[in-house]
């Protein structure tokens, strides 16, 4: 592969590019179209995806100060347990084109296929254009991407910010410039407003990879580093230094906090608290039951990536990627300090290490989705992993470094499609079948022709799982706050804990033919407990298709909206302007249906997981007082496991005690206007 030499930089390195190929554009357009197709295809049947963030959506279409601050509702009782970076891109669409699910869901998968491109621009620059295309194919039809480029949770913005980071720093190892490491910084720090800390463990392969092969002395790549620390400071710090100064009485409640406060957001709930467990807030503890049985969030151990809940959404070419680090780091161990290529490795092998460990650890809560910030690292190893094997085949060693990751490829798909065994059978047949024969011959040295036969058959076997899994995850609806991406496989999906029915993917039949069941409680009644008008308990979620909470009729529940009924959205609109919230429910899902039905503030009480002190019962009871809220609905998540002692059920009993029940289609309502005598 010839390459060309960019003009010298001011440290006096040069970058050194492959030229363009023929081919390259059309490939690259093929593939950039394809995605946005594929992504776009049966995008309306989410509905509302995460119903937590889809009203946060519509309330921050509707307040400014509901934008900038995140919140649940447009009247800022309490924000979301997120910074608000990711819904900003979304309300921004609905302000500009109506609430409904294509203007939330578009941005997201626009997102999705500029997260494909930066990926490409950036392994090509030290790989070349073939290396770049493969990698951005293999994030396109990752299972657990495919699922959330198509959803309103943040990851989708987290991913492409992470990438962002990752080319920015690419280019900085090619000159020593200080932009790319400011720039880098900065991406990271807006990463941080996405997701908070996750966005964080890829610092250290950034930081290595500068410190090892940037261009300056040692001592200015240090100082270049510190500037990046201050460039990810200020990307962030901004918008937290504006809500922690802005005065607590006038801005929303900081939702998932227990004080108020977005720095204890950041380090406990969703800090330290989701790596050893104790999340104060929380719908339960984290970590492993005893004797080796699974916690509320699974167990944790160097397999977790390759378990049943994980393994489809991501584990594919987990084993074939790091195979490739390491021939890649063999392959370049006689190369100088500031090698392009072993820095790139360095890169995208550490952020896989360093994530999947995280990930695999932490007892805290772990959701299966939070694996697609895996999938560029896998996707990139896999790109370099392919040429470099490729282009080297010829020596006897790398030979057997391809075999062995066909035969690891092989292994992990036939391990993953057994799973799901009655998910087209003859694929894991045909999978197997190919990847004993590409393995065997590709140890042998083969004629150009015979070997491009072995080398489509290694494609074949590496992404026809993610693909077949990739296309069941389009054809499917998903919804709710645990999606899952392809087809059941047999291990827990949701909460994963006490309750759930073992082996249900949320929305298929069970083995047995008969669906399977929704989130419950610890005592395996859905949470809420209120008869819905079909019969169904008002505050439970039916699982929708794959591991997608899909919103029934009456209250909903603590992972799944609400979905009232034509009744009572003419009852809470009838005179809605006059109220500052129409309603006020116990928990954000049960609150959320209802403020996307009728597009006015519902007041969220307790926030996620009813568990937050917002507001305090005397707030409630003034709110009350004053008018402001008409209706309060019963039947929502109250505090964690039910917390008798929590703000919400304190609100719910003194409701209860004051105003008199009404039933409307299975939901019981009462009217805060209209006292008991």
């Amino acid at each position: 592969m010839t390459t060309t030499l960019t003009p010298t930089s001011p440290t006096g390195t040069v970058d050194a590019r492959p030229n363009r190929q023929r081919w390259e554009r059309p490939a690259l357009a093929a593939l950039l179209l394809g995605t946005l197709i594929a992504y776009l295809i049966n995008l309306s049947a989410n509905g509302w995806a995460n119903d937590f963030y889809a009203a946060a959506v519509q309330a921050g279409s509707r307040s400014w100060e509901a934008f900038f601050f995140g919140s649940s509702d447009a009247a800022n009782s309490i924000t979301v347990d997120k910074p608000p970076a990711s819904l900003w891109v979304m309300e921004l669409s609905v302000r500009l084109f109506g609430l409904n699910s294509w203007s939330m869901l578009v941005p997201q998968v626009l997102l999705g296929v500029a997260s494909v491109a930066l990926l490409w621009a950036t392994v090509r620059r030290s790989f070349g254009p073939a290396a770049g295309l493969i990698a951005g194919t293999v994030l396109a039809v990752t299972p657990v991407a495919v699922l959330m480029f198509r959803f309103n949770n943040p990851d989708a913005l987290l991913v492409l910010l992470m990438i962002a980071a990752a080319w920015a720093m690419t280019r900085a190892v090619a000159d020593g410039r200080w932009r790319w490491l400011l720039l880098t910084g900065a991406f990271i720090g807006f990463g941080f407003l996405a997701k908070q800390l996750q966005v964080l463990l890829v610092v250290p392969p950034l930081a290595l990879m500068y410190l090892i092969a940037g261009p300056p002395k040692l001592g200015k790549r240090i100082a270049q580093l510190c500037a990046a620390g201050a460039a990810m400071v200020a990307g962030a710090g901004w918008w937290i230094s504006a809500v922690e100064l802005w005065p607590s009485d006038s801005r929303p409640w900081i939702g998932g906090s227990q004080h108020n406060s977005i720095i204890e957001l950041t380090l406990g709930y969703n800090g330290l608290g989701r790596l050893n467990g104790n999340e104060t807030g929380s719908v339960g503890p984290g970590g492993e039951l005893p004797a080796g049985g699974n916690g509320m969030w699974g167990s944790t151990g160097i397999t977790r990536m390759f378990e049943p809940a994980q393994g489809g959404q991501i584990a594919w070419l987990i084993p074939a990627a790091l195979l490739a680090l390491v021939v890649g780091l063999a392959m370049r161990g006689r190369a100088p300090r500031t090698d392009h290529r072993r820095a790139a490795l360095i890169l995208w092998g550490g952020w896989l290490l360093v994530t999947g460990l995280v990930f695999s650890f932490m007892a805290g809560i772990f959701h299966q989705y939070y694996t697609v910030a895996l999938a560029p690292a896998v996707a990139a190893l896999v790109g370099i992993g392919a040429v470099q094997i490729w282009a080297s085949r010829d020596r006897w060693w790398v030979r057997c470094a391809g075999a062995a990751a066909i035969a690891l490829t092989t292994a992990t798909a036939w391990m993953l499609l057994s799973r799901s065994a009655s998910f087209q059978p003859w694929l894991r047949w045909a999978i197997l079948v190919a990847g004993v024969i590409a393995t065997v011959a590709f140890v042998f040295p083969l004629a150009r022709k015979q070997s491009v036969i072995v080398a489509l058959a290694a494609a074949f076997i590496g992404l026809a799982g993610p693909i077949a899994y990739s296309v069941d995850t389009l054809a499917s609806a998903h919804s709710g706050a645990i999606p899952s991406a392809g087809p059941s496989s047999g291990g827990m999906r949701g909460m994963g804990g006490p309750g759930m029915r073992p082996g249900g993917d949320g929305g298929r039949p069970g083995a047995d033919g008969s669906p399977t069941t929704g989130a419950t409680n610890g005592a395996g009644i859905p949470d809420g407990g209120v008869p819905g008008q079909d019969g169904a308990a008002a505050g439970g979620s039916a699982q929708g298709a794959n591991g997608g909470e899909q919103r029934m009729g009456g209250a909903g529940g603590l992972l799944g909206g609400s979905r009232p009924s034509d009744r009572i959205v003419t009852l809470l609109e009838s005179n809605g302007s006059d109220y500052t919230w129409v309603a006020a429910a116990v928990g954000s899902n049960s609150a959320a249906g209802y403020q996307l039905a009728t597009e006015l503030p519902v007041m969220p009480i307790g926030g996620f997981n009813g568990s937050d002190p917002s507001p305090t019962l005397e707030q409630f009871q003034q709110y009350v007082a004053d008018g402001k809220i008409h209706y309060f609905v019963a039947g929502g998540r109250g505090g964690p496991g039910g917390n008798s002692e929590s703000t919400s059920s304190a609100i719910t009993a003194w409701v209860t005690a004051n105003y008199t029940a009404t039933t409307v289609d299975g939901v019981t309502l009462y009217d805060l206007t209209q006292p008991k005598a």
